[in-house]
This record gives structure tokens, C-alpha cells and sequence, in this order.
């Protein structure tokens, strides 16, 4: 997590990444009663809120890592990739968070360990969690971008839709950027 901005946002990073906000800032609203965070740090933003006592008004999830509908061998595989050679999952992971776009991503490149991409690939999204959250007052909005190479991008809108505001972006990728 990261203050962003001067009215210190909280900011939470994508796996194997650090200072990447700056892709979002027309979605991220400057304030300290915002939470945001995008792909994994979209799921600890939302575990961070969960956990405070802290007023927050809205929690801004950018292309929320959404792995529980993949089977255990995806997982396994993806873990098993990422510990065989660190550098080339990385380095395809990179490609396919830019894509469609043509973002170099690598300098904001900070290689995750293998417990936090476990977190990620385990991490299940549930009703009660968004609800507890809403029932504190805090609005929820989630951007997804359709051409998402990360996640499967219908399965997190047939989750997020009927629950939280999202937006569902059609000629984007996972940063939520066209060409």
C-alpha cells in the first residue's frame, strides 16, 4: 500500500508491481476517504477497508484479480510457471497486463514472491464481504476491461455487476488502456 497524490489516497499495487497508479487517474479520486487498488492490490484494498476503523467513502477496484473460477490446475500451473522461471512469467505477465496497449511496463516492475501470486490465484470475492463493506456507507466501483488477458473479464462482471457500480470497458485490457 501507498499514499498517492497530496490527499493521500490509499493505493494499493498490482502483483509484481510498484507506482503504477498513474495509468488510473482518470478513475482515482484524490482523497484521503478513497481506497483503490488494482488486479491483487484491488483485493487487499478491499481487505485493507474490511479491516479499518477508518471512514471510507469509496473503494475504487481497477481489473480486480478474479481467479476463483479457474480450476486448481490453472492455479497449480501458474505457480508452477512463476517458481520454474521467475523472469519469463514475468516478463509474459508484463505483456499481457499492457495488451492491448503497447505500455512498457517494466518500469514499474517489482517482482512479486510466489506466496503473494498463491494469495492472488487463491483469493475468493464474496457477497458478504461487499456487503459488509457497503453496509458501512462505502460505494464500490469496479472497471473492467473486456479484452482482459489476466482475468476472465465476464465471470468478474457476472460477479461485480448485480453487487457494486461497474464499469465494463469493451476495447480494453487489464490496465484498462486501448492501443
Amino acid at each position: 500500500m501507498k499514499r498517492a497524490g497530496r490527499y493521500s489516497l490509499r493505493y494499493f499495487n498490482g502483483f509484481s508491481l510498484r507506482g503504477e497508479e498513474g495509468f488510473f487517474k482518470e478513475w482515482l479520486i484524490e482523497s484521503e476517504m478513497c481506497v483503490a487498488g488494482f488486479s491483487y492490490g484491488a483485493q487487499q484494498a478491499l481487505e485493507y477497508v474490511l479491516q479499518t476503523d477508518t471512514r471510507v467513502d469509496r473503494l475504487i477496484l481497477l481489473s480486480p484479480a478474479f481467479f476463483q473460477n479457474q480450476k486448481p490446475a490453472f492455479v497449480r500451473a501458474q505457480l508452477r510457471y512463476f517458481e520454474a522461471d521467475k523472469d519469463a512469467y514475468v516478463s509474459q505477465f508484463l505483456k499481457n497486463v499492457a495488451y492491448p496497449s503497447h505500455e512498457d511496463m517494466t518500469p514499474f516492475l517489482k517482482v512479486g514472491s510466489s506466496s503473494e501470486l498463491k494469495a492472488l490465484l487463491g483469493y475468493v470475492w464474496t457477497v458478504e464481504k461487499i456487503r459488509t463493506i457497503q453496509q458501512r456507507g462505502t460505494v464500490i466501483e469496479v472497471f473492467l476491461g473486456g479484452k482482459d488477458k489476466i482475468i476472465d473479464a465476464k465471470a468478474a462482471l457476472d460477479f461485480f455487476a448485480p453487487l457494486t457500480t461497474t464499469y465494463y470497458i469493451k476495447n480494453v485490457g487489464h490496465l484498462l488502456k486501448e492501443r
